[in-house]
């Protein structure tokens, strides 16, 4: 069987990324192979974040800790031949992105931002409704026969997804 690996691409990587990366992990019991990174990284990971998903019972992979880390590090020699990228923050989506090796395709589902909602307990909340909505996204992504679908067709279905969950 092959293993996907996967990119998850936000701004600051310390909420909805990180959130993607685990849940990509999770879900994908080894057939997908996931990272997170920013464009501008915030240098720390929200711990809001990591609540949501020890509430959930997703563990990080490998018992390894999140970083929060730039998307540098996957478009330099040596780094993970990537599949997919996806970006879950308009703005990552609207900059120039690095030339990524392998030209992998791309799709954007755009999450709100809950990392600065404030009081704490609607930060909660706010991380709840991101962890919902990307494990919608991902759940429905990964029942595709990606093993046999061409780049351009699950590019189309991953958009497809976003569309319907969004609606």
């Amino acid at each position: 069987m092959k293993t996907f690996n996967v990119l998850v691409l936000c701004t600051g990587n310390s909420a909805r990324s990180i959130l993607g990366e685990a849940l990509f992990n999770h879900l994908g019991a080894g057939r997908i192979r996931a990272f997170s990174a920013g464009s501008q990284p915030s240098g720390q990971v929200n711990p809001v974040a990591l609540e949501t998903l020890a509430a959930h019972g997703v563990p990080w992979p490998n018992g390894g800790q999140p970083r929060s880390k730039s998307w540098d590090e996957f478009a330099a020699a040596g780094a993970p031949s990537l599949d997919f990228i996806f970006t879950v923050c308009a703005s990552a989506a609207g900059e120039a992105c690095p030339i990524w090796p392998g030209h992998p395709a791309t799709a954007h589902w755009g999450i709100a931002d809950p990392a600065h909602v404030e009081p704490l307990a609607a930060r909660r909340a706010a991380f709840e409704t991101a962890y919902g909505e990307l494990e919608k996204r991902i759940t429905a992504f990964l029942k595709l026969p990606l093993e046999t679908m061409s780049t351009a067709a699950i590019v189309d279905a991953a958009r497809q997804i976003h569309a319907e969950a969004a609606a």
